[in-house]
This record gives structure tokens, sequence and C-alpha cells, in this order.
């Protein structure tokens, strides 16, 4: 009989137990929960094909096909619609799209679904009017804890007056809000907001302005804007982080969504917008496995390849709100991606919140609500007002939107790559270290599953970002370990331990010597894929929790080349023997499975970014 442990306990540790579901690229791998039947189809079909829009027209028009519209800013992909075909219907029309299919100019073609998508804030609003006489003229400075923390023996803020002291506030940086709508008429946003940087998928028009109705269930986006880029010294509201960032939104979430509207919005206008911020995802329910679909794979692709003249668009990402039903944000692809910089929360007391998720990809955190009767966040709301009741991860990612364009001010030229190492050695882990999950790694980094690697310092992130002394990091390596189809079967009461060797492709012009992040795909059958636990711990002993047990999460689909990510070894050398270990931390001794492939995927660079060798 083996030990029941506590899961997902972050440790370094000589003793290596692993489990690794891998991770790819995101490259076709969508790892979606919904089956077939539970599906609402659309009658739009995405296709890629080899030229350009008259090859589109062609397919379109040889099919019967109307409406040929390219897809965003993605290079051969296009959306066609069928007249005929049901707006929506629960069956998919697999002979429209064989036809697609086999004509000789598409590569790939897939009918459009509809997507659950939610906005990760919490709480039901009210107004709150005060009348304080506070450092800005803005009413709601005062109540703005978390850029000026006031309080006594408390260092909760996150360190921007000295930032603002210097005179940067975000000048000449372009920040778009992926979320429902921007009321950009609202006056402590109107004189920051760019209509270059916005768009209505929704509608297909260039005003993302929110759709009012009896509920206000569209202030969410407007409420993220201001965060970023409310306006100083207006009398209105607050302040924002970057206050003179022009701010842009898209309204993609009031309406269906596909594929196809993630991937518009993720790729608006790369060479203009610098960072996009999102604070939504798939359902946050402890049961769904679910992540970017073709399209919104390509458009995060193209971002990072060819977004800001080749350096990279910054995709910031709130981390998920499921922690009331146990849920990991690793089993949600687009907070477990490589490409996004995924952002968890901490409360004005420094501790993590009752919604927040752990995982290991999550890279760091900012300040957000936390229990019943703890402060909140003030921000802009709809039909011209404010509030301090912004709740819930939806909040935290903004503000580090808000913190990254204060970096692009003073450094223009930071590549997606430079924002992630900057983050990861600037974090400060000292006002949460009182949480029992922080470890070491395998060089010195502090990290924790709940919090990445601490709270984002906005002083220290601009002054590290500063170009007369930042160097920017060596050519990123791609290293695939080999890919094993060895099935081996585990027990509730016989856990898989499987070790890893790994050279990080030494020799090769793939060699990597520093790591940045790891991935491990993985594909597996289980009775009850939410009573299992998954570690992987690297060769200098960093142990990872890679999936958390879910207990709402009682699917016997397992995972098919699920991409799991971790953040925890950065900095460290891959080579030598991983260890992967899956566990099933359950009650029901029946249960059973089969690991059915699995491989390691490092990320990193063979020579020693600059300023690790301080």
């Amino acid at each position: 009989m083996f030990e029941r442990v506590p899961p997902c306990r972050l440790l370094k540790s000589p003793i290596v137990f692993w489990i690794v579901l891998g991770v790819i690229s995101w490259q076709g791998v969508s790892g979606a929960d919904l089956s077939a039947e539970e599906r609402v189809y659309t009658n739009g079909w995405a296709i890629h094909v080899n030229g350009g829009i008259e090859e589109a027209k062609e397919v379109a028009k040889a099919h019967g096909f109307e409406k040929v519209e390219p897809i965003g800013t993605l290079e051969g992909y296009y959306h066609l619609e069928h007249p005929s075909h049901p707006s929506r219907s629960r069956r998919s029309a697999e002979d429209r799209t064989d036809q697609l299919r086999q004509h000789r100019h598409v590569t790939w073609v897939e009918q459009q679904h509809e997507k659950v998508r939610e906005k990760r804030g919490f709480y039901h609003d009210r107004m709150v009017a005060r009348g304080i006489v506070p450092r800005f003229k803005d009413p709601l400075w005062d109540a703005q804890w978390y850029l000026d923390d006031k309080r006594k023996d408390t260092d909760l803020d996150i360190h921007v007056i000295p930032v603002w002291k210097k005179g940067i506030s975000g000048k000449g940086v372009v920040v778009t809000i992926l979320d429902d709508g921007i009321e950009h008429n609202h006056t402590d946003l109107i004189k920051n907001y760019d209509p270059n940087a916005s768009w209505d998928v929704n509608d297909g028009d260039n005003d993302p302005f929110p759709r009012y109705d009896p509920t206000n269930e569209n202030k969410h986006g407007t409420r993220c804007a201001g965060e970023v880029a409310a306006e100083a010294n207006n009398t209105k509201c607050g302040v924002g982080v970057a206050f003179n960032a022009r701010i842009g939104g898209v309204r993609m979430l009031d309406g269906r969504v596909t594929d196809k509207v993630e991937a518009e919005s993720l790729s608006l206008n790369p060479q203009y917008i610098d960072i996009y911020s999102a604070s939504w995802g798939p359902s946050d329910d402890g049961a769904t496995v679910e992540g970017p679909g073709t399209l919104a794979t390509a458009a995060f692709l193209n971002g990072i390849q060819k977004g800001r003249g080749g350096l990279g668009s910054i995709f910031v990402w709130a981390s998920g709100n499921g922690g009331r039903h146990g849920d990991s944000c690793n089993c949600d692809g687009y907070t477990d991606s490589i490409y996004t910089l995924s952002i968890s929360s901490a409360s004005d007391h420094g501790e993590s919140p009752w919604y927040s998720e752990s995982c290991s990809s999550t890279l760091a955190t900012t300040f957000s609500s936390g229990a019943h009767g703890e402060k909140r966040i003030v921000t802009t709301d709809l039909h011209n007002t404010c509030t301090e009741r912004h709740t819930g991860t939806s909040a935290s990612a903004p503000l580090a939107a808000g913190i990254f364009a204060l970096a692009l001010e003073v450094n223009p030229k930071l590549t997606w790559r430079d924002m992630q190492h900057i983050v990861v050695h600037t974090s400060n882990h000292l006002p949460l270290k009182h949480d029992q999950d922080w470890s070491k790694n395998g060089i010195d980094l502090m990290v924790n599953r709940k919090f990445g690697f601490g709270l984002l310092v906005a002083e220290k992130i601009v002054d590290m970002a500063n170009p007369a002394t930042y160097v920017t990091v060596p050519e990123k390596r791609f290293c695939r370990g080999q890919i094993n189809q060895d099935a081996k079967v585990f027990k509730w009461d016989k856990p898989l331990t499987i070790q890893l060797p790994a050279t990080g492709c030494s020799g090769t012009g793939d060699e990597i010597r520093y790591l940045e992040h790891v991935q491990l795909m993985v594909s597996l059958d289980y009775v009850r894929r939410g009573d299992l636990v998954i570690y992987l711990t690297s060769p200098m002993g960093t142990k990872s929790c890679l999936l958390s047990p879910r207990k709402e999460d009682s699917s016997n689909e397992g995972f098919s080349k699920w991409p799991f990510m971790t953040t925890h070894s950065w900095g460290e050398d891959p080579r030598g023997t991983w260890t992967l270990e899956i566990k099933d931390l359950g009650d029901n001794k029946a249960n059973h499975g089969t690991l059915r492939e699995w491989q390691l995927i490092l990320h990193g660079t063979k020579d020693k970014p600059a300023h690790q060798q301080k």
C-alpha cells in the first residue's frame, strides 16, 4: 500500500515523484470537454487555403458557401457561411466539412461551434460615494490601496508611485481589453481611448461600445479598462496604473463565442497594439478541460512571432476563479500557454483568495478582492459611474497589463520573452511569505503554485527594463523529447512513476542549458479524471504539481495530447533525469487507467541570460 499524500504540495526534494501530462505549443490541441453531442454548431466554417482570398472564394463558390472573410490578421485563414444551413444546430454537418476538406486548395477545415466563456469577476455591485481629499484629485484615489498602501506594518501595493515620480505613466503604449466592450465615452476613459486598438467582433463593426441591459451584465470590459488607463487628476473615479497609456477594447464576449471570434480578437492590429489583456476563459467549474482551438492558437503564434514588428505581442491572462470548485488553472489552455503571462490574485491581507486557482503555469500575482468585507478594486463602471467593488482574477490581469505598459514606455524594444524574464526575476514573495507552499527552485528562485514567483513590483520591473542596462534574452530554443507510446497501466493502489532522461538536446541546434517553460504532453484514460494528481520533478529537484485533484471532475475521458506546463524550473539546467508521477488521491479503490502517450518538451536558451549572471 502506498502512502496517501496531500495533493500538490510544492517542494524541492531529492525524492522525486512525477507525472507528466505533457504540453506542446497548443498546435492542434483544443482539449475541449464538450462532446460532439453537447456542442452547438453554427453555419460558419473556418478554412486554411494555400493562396489568398481569391482561392478562398473559389472554394466557397464550388460548394455553395457565401460571405468569405479573412479571420483577423491570420495569413491563409478564412471564414465561410452556408446560407441554407441553420445558424444554430446540435448536429454537425460532416458532409459539408468533408466537401471542403477534399478541395485542392484547402489544407484544414473546421465547422465552428459555440464556446462557453466566463468573465473572471465576482459579486454583484453597488456604488460607493466617498468624499476624500487624496494625493490625486480623483475622489476614489484613497480607496486604491493596491497603488499606495498607507497602512502601518504592511507593504501590500504594486510600488508604482516611484515609477510615476520618474514621469513614467504608459505614454506611447497601447493596451487592448478583450472582453464585452468598453464604454469609451466614459469621462475617465475618453481621453485615452484609442479607436485603432478597438473593434466589435460580435457585431462586426468598429464600435465596441457595450450593450446596456437592466443588470449591467456588460460592465466587465469597462471595469478592466479603467484599471489600466483611467485618467489621473480629472476629479473622476480613480487613477489607472498606466494613466497615460492608450486604451482600446474588443467586444467579443457579448454574443456567440467561437474559435473564429477568439482568433479575430487575439490578432487585432498586432503591429499597433502592444498588450492584450484577457480576464475570461473556459468555465471555472472544476470539471472543464479546454484550451484554444486551431484558429486561436494560430493567433497566439502570429502575435508572438510577428506582433510589434517581430518583438512579440504581450498576452496577459487572468488565471481563473474556480477555487471554490477546486479547479486547476493547468486545465485551462489559455493560462497554461507558454505565450501568456498568467496572473493570479492576492487579497489586501496578502492571502490567496477563496476563488483563486493553483497551478504550476501561473507566472506572478497582483492584487484583487479577498473574502467578504475585505478591500476590492476601484475602477470605472457603466453609465459614466465608478465602483469600488471590482473583484476576482479579472481585476488582477489588467493591473499587470498596466505595469507592463510602464515597462514598455521605458523600453519599447522588450520582446515577449523579455517581459516574462523580467517578471520572473523581479517578483517579490516576501509580502506573501506566510503561505506554506513557497519553495526555492534549482537556482534559488522562490516559487509557489498559488502565486507564481510572487507579487509584481512596478518599480523593480521598470528599473530592470532600463534599456541602458537591460540585455535582451538569448535566442529561444525548443527541445522536444521522445514521444513515448509504451502504454502504462496504473490503479488506485498502484501509482505510476516514470523516469525521463533528458540531454537538453545537447550538441544540436536546439540545445538548452537554461530553462524557461517546461511542457509535458500527455494522453491518458482514467475512470475518474478528477481523482488524479500529477507531479513532474526536474533534475535539480524542483517538484511541480501539474494537476491537482478536482472533486467536481467525474469525467472518464482522461486527457488527449494535453499540454501541461510549469514555470517552476525557470533558469534551471534541464539535463539529467526528470521524474513523472501519477497518483489517484480519491476514495474509489476500483479506479484504474492507462497512460498512453507522453512527451517532455523544453523551452529555454543555450546561453545564460545576462540578468541571470548577476
